[in-house]
């Protein structure tokens, strides 16, 4: 059954808001992004000799495509837990400014901090564009259960994933499953291009698209960093300058 608009919505309860959430899956293509990304993950799984089950836990505990990928490959290469650990900790850095972005959009003056606990851990990327997309249209009262309910369905549907890429990694081709891994990062790009709303979101992304080819001749081992850095600064003065004239 096909989802009716948000904004039209009866807002009973938070547990028909966790249902709409959860449906609301169903209405972005980057569900289906995500489903390629983790059979690739199931996949490496298999291959760096990792059970069904450690991989299926490291998916609901850890859940970014690209931390678990880090954690697979540093333990599968010998690595200690703490220099994996170490490393997933540094690559999740890239989440925090969309934690704190988001979670504004579900506060209430009476919202305790356990009440976001769940949220938090369920803001990746995907997440994240979608809540900019869907939350305006949830009342914000039931903005916390929808991004529950949200959260649990786009785990859902990575677990099944991953599930599905251990058991088929014998079949899998190799160059396959490495080109389904760059699903995550193209379609990140494409929806945060499709969510520019200001001037500044429009340069921050050309100028960071731009720079980037710049950057990677110095070498520097950080080129994404620097140019996205550079890029935001750059963008975030414009505005700033916009605001004041």
């Amino acid at each position: 059954m096909a989802l009716p608009p948000l904004d039209s919505v009866t807002w009973q309860s938070p547990l028909r808001a966790f249902a709409l959430g959860m449906r609301s899956v169903a209405t972005t293509v980057l569900t289906l992004v995500l489903f390629a990304t983790y059979l690739g993950i199931g996949a490496l799984a298999h291959d760096s000799h990792f059970s069904l089950g450690w991989v299926l836990g490291s998916t609901v505990l850890v859940w970014a495509g690209p931390a678990q990928i880090i954690l697979i490959t540093t333990l599968g290469s010998g690595a200690t837990v703490v220099q994996a650990a170490v490393a997933v900790a540094v690559s999740a850095i890239r989440l925090f400014p969309m934690v704190v972005s988001v979670l504004p959009l579900m506060r209430m003056p009476g919202t305790k901090r356990r009440h976001l606990v769940l949220a938090a851990h369920f803001i990746a990327v995907t997440l994240w564009v979608e809540c900019y997309r869907l939350l305006p249209l949830v009342p914000r009262a039931r903005r916390i259960a929808f991004t529950h309910g949200l959260g649990c369905g786009l785990l859902s549907v990575c677990l099944v994933a991953t599930a599905l890429g251990y058991g088929l990694a014998a079949n899998l081709p190799a160059l396959f499953a490495a080109a389904i891994l760059m699903l995550t990062p193209l379609a990140f790009l494409l929806s945060t291009a499709r969510n520019c709303r200001q001037l500044s979101d429009v340069l921050a992304l050309v100028l960071g698209l731009a720079l980037y080819p710049l950057v990677a001749t110095l070498q520097t081992g950080v080129d994404i960093l620097i140019s996205g850095i550079s890029a935001g600064t750059i963008a975030y003065g414009t505005h700033w300058w916009r605001a004041r004239a």
